[in-house]
């Protein structure tokens, strides 16, 4: 019997009916709008890389992560909403600089939890939770990291270009200089080595680009695509391309290594598309030795919405409802769509879910494994979905959404063709007051309250 158990067991690896561990990688792009593939509708765009990604995996229409970089990376790194890290505003972005907020080293990540499994780490791009040195991402459980520790940077001399700017370039925790170098291939080169060097070893890998951001500087092969696209759809749509384009560089190397049937990929963009703009740097001998007036900004907008409206950094669906795929062949069927509710939260506990690895005991994680969703089309767990940056809050209930400016309020209802369009406040007092509740009470279950350091 023990004979026959055994040849059972090597009959189903040799017919590919038992998986190794699988290697996991989270394409994280930077400012990518709510419909901005050719699989979300966007017609206009050539995204081969994104849309084969649909076609083999699943599509989610309705996931949301944050307004902005830094709440929603808190989000996707730690499977915990940002209030619990105290990621309520703009993290450190310069390792010399004046002391800001930093994810503390007590939160566990993606990657702290995967070593645990004997994973190789890598994340390349951005980082953005603080760039005080013991908070980057080798103090949180990447074996190597080659990016920029803030938020932005130009793609070719990678100096952080608000105020008076600042360098930000590293190799692990060291500061390097590779002015002129186009970054999105920079740190593409490095996803790819990273490929090659733990191709036998179960790996994950966070590509965090730091694109389609601003300044737009595209890779020039897609100029004449767009040449009769009117501005500023124009700029954005070659970015767009550019994204996908480094996107496909390593699914083409993971293809070669014959890993694609055995590696998650999961696609997501960290809050709406940008409508930014301004009157370039204003100050004269600029650290980036660009001139006072250089123009780096989004030109005003260029993301696509359809129905919903908003953009980066408010509450409405076009900042925070963004896209996102996961395509994984050994498990999950090709080509299947998921209209529920989905966060950047559920990203770590679906991961730990395929990868098999326990929570720790004393871990909160306010997301949830979407296997069921994807294998059962189980129903969303998120019936109530809260959001705080800064001062300013939301929370929703079924298709109602309170949003809170300030002193002012706006309730709106997200069904119809027209959605976020008429704010319901006068109309519904008990509303506002239980919706209100509700985030008050949330909110204080969730503050962080004291460092652990």
């Amino acid at each position: 019997m023990k004979t026959i158990c055994l040849l059972f067991i090597i009959s189903l690896y040799t017919f590919g009916l038992v998986a190794e561990q699988p290697n996991v990688i989270i394409f994280y792009t930077d400012d990518q709008g709510t419909l901005d593939t050719g699989a979300y509708g966007s017609k206009d765009l050539y995204t081969p890389n994104m849309d084969i990604l649909a076609a083999e995996g699943v599509r989610f229409t309705q996931a949301y992560a944050h307004v902005v970089c830094c709440p929603s990376r808190a989000m996707m790194m730690t499977g915990r909403y940002p209030q619990r890290s105290g990621i309520v505003g703009w993290t450190q972005g310069d390792r010399n600089g004046k002391e800001k907020i930093n994810l503390p080293k007590s939160e566990v990540t993606i990657a702290e939890v995967l070593k645990t499994k004997g994973y190789k780490t890598g994340l390349f791009g951005k980082w953005h939770l603080g760039a005080k040195d013991g908070h980057g991402p080798i103090d949180q459980g990447f074996d190597e990291f080659y990016g920029h520790l803030g938020g932005f940077i130009d793609n070719y001399n990678h100096h952080f270009l608000h105020g008076g700017g600042f360098h930000d370039l590293y190799d692990q925790k060291k500061e390097v200089f590779e002015r002129e170098q186009y970054f999105p291939d920079l740190m593409t080169k490095r996803a790819v080595e990273f490929l090659d060097k733990h191709k036998e070893s179960p790996f994950f890998m966070l590509v965090s680009f730091n694109i389609p951001h601003y300044p737009e500087q595209a890779d020039a092969k897609f100029d004449e695509r767009y040449k009769d696209l009117p501005m500023p759809r124009q700029s954005y749509a070659k970015m767009i391309s550019t994204t996908d384009d480094r996107m496909g560089v390593i699914m083409k190397r993971l293809a070669e290594h014959g890993l694609s049937e055995n590696t998650m990929i999961i696609f997501m963009s960290d809050n709406g598309h940008s409508s930014e703009s301004n009157q370039g740097i204003k100050v004269d001998n600029h650290t980036s030795g660009l001139p006072k007036g250089h123009y780096y900004s989004a030109h005003g907008g260029g993301g696509y919405t359809g129905k919903w409206i908003g953009n980066k950094g408010g509450f409405t669906e076009g900042g925070i409802r963004v896209p996102a795929i996961i395509r994984y062949p050994y498990k999950f069927k090709a080509g299947l769509v998921r209209d529920q509710a989905i966060t950047a939260c559920d990203l770590m506990p679906t991961i730990m879910d395929l990868c098999e690895v326990k929570k720790p005991t004393d871990l909160i994680l306010d997301g949830r494994s979407l296997v069921p969703m994807i294998q059962e089309n189980a129903l969303s767990h998120h019936n109530v979905m809260h959001w705080g940056w800064q001062e300013r809050w939301m929370v929703r209930r079924g298709d109602w959404k309170l949003i809170s400016q300030g002193k002012s309020l706006q309730l709106f209802n997200l069904t119809g063709d027209q959605p976020e369009k008429v704010n319901f406040v006068k109309d519904k007092p008990e509303l506002v007051h239980e919706l209100r509740q509700l985030h008050e009470a949330w909110i204080s279950s969730v503050t962080k309250k004291t460092e652990k350091e």
